[in-house]
């Protein structure tokens, strides 16, 4: 256990994605506020068509060996089933984060039934976001809002028509998909400013981007839904084809009417001068239900909660 007078947490981040480390670098701020020392735990990739080696054995020492010395009052797992079973074998409690999508195999299972904390980041009224969690389980799931890097924009400037479209093609597996999109919607409608921000075209600033658009085009990742929704601007939504159905429950969810978002299943046959021209007519400020700017500190409130041990 830590000195007294003083916590520590150890905070794991999948290393798939930027989405995780975002949101683990806000909580990791709120929580040093707090007075909270925490320790970043992650990996690399494996090298490409290497068919097994022994970084998940010399990774799994490495944790082992940092929860015995730095012995944390409480661990986040954000995500990583092998991790959270790990930490609890240490007899160290664990937050672990859940992620959209069906979550109902035995390793997920059996990691979030032994976390002393499930939590997620999609708002209470996003209904159905993770279908088929185990019964006790989802009784005990925490949603907590969607969480931007960014402080949500206080004052969007409302527009109810379509003049610059921003494109976050990520650089990603499914940037691909949207770059297409982006070049359909910008030959079906010449009229629109078109900005993708993607491979060889990312932005330094891709905040001021993103606000300054009548009408953004993602996928439904967490990381760039949270980002749309901290800046409060209407979106087209292009689910990709992600592990556990993650974006593909998203799109469902977002599809309700009481977010402003259009969802397209098949962005090769959309009709995209209507879409964006729809979408920018969709109330942006909904968005405040999705994003709110507290979740990081709610994210905090869990941790510390979490942190006593028997």
């Amino acid at each position: 256990m830590s000195t007294a007078g003083s916590r520590t947490v150890g905070y794991y981040v999948h290393h798939h994605g930027s989405g995780h480390a975002h949101r683990a670098t806000a909580v990791a701020g709120e929580l040093h506020r707090r007075g909270v020392v925490v320790t970043g735990l992650s990996s690399a990739p494996r090298p490409t068509g290497w068919p097994g080696h022994r970084g998940l054995a010399r990774r799994t020492a490495q944790l082992s060996a940092w929860l015995a010395d730095a012995d944390p009052d409480v661990v986040v797992t954000d995500v990583s089933q092998e991790a959270t079973l790990l930490a609890r074998l240490h007899g160290v409690p664990v937050v672990s984060v859940v992620l959209p999508g069906r979550r109902d195999d035995a390793a997920h299972a059996l990691g979030l039934g032994v976390s002393a904390a499930v939590v997620s980041f999609w708002p209470r009224a996003a209904h159905g976001m993770a279908p088929g969690l185990p019964a006790d389980v989802a009784a005990r799931l925490q949603p907590l809002g969607g969480l931007s890097r960014f402080a949500p924009d206080p004052s969007p400037v409302a527009s109810d028509r379509a003049g610059s479209v921003v494109v976050l093609a990520g650089t990603g597996g499914g940037s691909g998909v949207l770059q297409e999109a982006a070049a359909r919607g910008a030959a079906a409608a010449p009229d629109l400013v078109w900005r993708v921000l993607g491979p060889g075209s990312w932005s330094a600033d891709p905040w001021a981007e993103i606000r300054a658009a009548d009408v953004v085009v993602t996928a439904a990742g967490q990381n760039s839904l949270a980002e749309v929704a901290a800046a409060r601007v209407p979106a087209v939504v292009v689910p990709q084809d992600r592990p556990h159905d993650e974006q593909a429950t998203t799109g469902r969810v977002l599809a309700d009417e009481a977010w402003p978002a259009l969802v397209v299943d098949d962005p090769a046959g959309a009709d995209w001068a209507g879409l964006v021209r729809r979408a920018a007519r969709l109330d942006g400020g909904r968005w405040a239900g999705w994003v709110d700017g507290g979740a990081a500190s709610r994210m905090a409130d869990v941790v510390l909660g979490a942190g006593g041990r028997p």
